[in-house]
């Protein structure tokens, strides 16, 4: 096994968690320390909050979140699809096309069920 074929996808790796940790690491380093009351106050709008901050979400709220999120995702299995159509041929298409014929079933029946109704 060649492991240099790797070397390209551990780079990217190594750039990207040095990217999302290092200016974490500048900032908790070179960032001031100068705290305060205002500052280590709950709220910094210059009153304080009408309700808890703790208030109720309805859960139609998280359940149009998921439902986006899980279609939107499997929206995104079409495009590797649609670049190796020609090298997949029948078998391939027709695979996604009965995925495609699920998504639209689940679609269809979340529909149905209001799941996408916002009142």
């Amino acid at each position: 096994m060649n492991l240099d074929q790797y070397l390209p996808v551990i780079l990217f790796i190594l750039v990207g968690v040095g990217v999302g940790v290092a200016p974490q690491v500048l900032g908790f380093l070179l960032g001031p320390r100068k705290p305060d009351a205002a500052k280590n106050s709950p709220y910094e709008c210059g009153f304080e909050a009408f309700e808890d901050a703790r208030m109720k979400f309805d859960v139609r709220y998280y359940l149009i979140a998921i439902l986006f999120i899980l279609f939107d995702l499997e929206i995104a299995f079409l495009f590797p699809w649609a670049v190796v159509l020609k090298e997949i041929g029948a078998v391939g298409f027709w695979s996604m096309m009965s995925f495609l014929t699920i998504l639209v079933l689940g679609f269809v029946y979340m529909w149905k069920k209001g799941a996408l109704d916002w009142e």
